[in-house]
C-alpha cells in the first residue's frame, strides 16, 4: 500500500491541470500538488480599465484548475483504497 501511495504521489506531482475562464481567455497551469506553472491571457483581456475584472478571471480560472487536480486525486485515492473512506481532515498522499 505504501509503496503504491508513493507511486500515486509521484504521478500526480508529475501531471499538470489546466483551468480556464472567460471561455479560455484566461489559462492557467497548476501541478498535481497546486504549484502554478503558467498564466495565458488573451491580449484583448490587457485593458488597464479592466484590471479589477483580469484579476477575477485569474482567481476563477485558478479555483478551476484547483478544482480539477483536488477531483483527479480524489478519484486516484478512490481507486487505491478501494473506495474506502478515509477520516475527515486527513490528506493523502500531500
Amino acid at each position: 500500500m505504501q509503496a503504491k501511495l508513493g507511486s500515486l504521489q509521484s504521478e500526480m506531482e508529475a501531471r499538470e491541470f489546466e483551468g480556464v475562464a472567460a471561455s479560455g481567455a484566461v489559462k492557467i497551469t497548476l501541478t498535481g500538488k497546486g504549484q502554478l506553472v503558467s498564466i495565458a491571457l488573451d491580449a484583448t483581456l490587457l485593458n488597464p480599465e479592466e484590471k479589477d475584472m483580469l484579476e477575477d478571471l485569474i482567481v476563477l480560472a485558478h479555483r478551476d484548475a484547483k478544482e480539477k487536480s483536488d477531483a483527479a486525486l480524489n478519484d486516484a485515492m478512490g481507486a487505491l483504497t478501494g473506495g474506502i473512506k478515509l477520516p475527515a481532515g486527513m490528506k493523502l498522499p500531500f
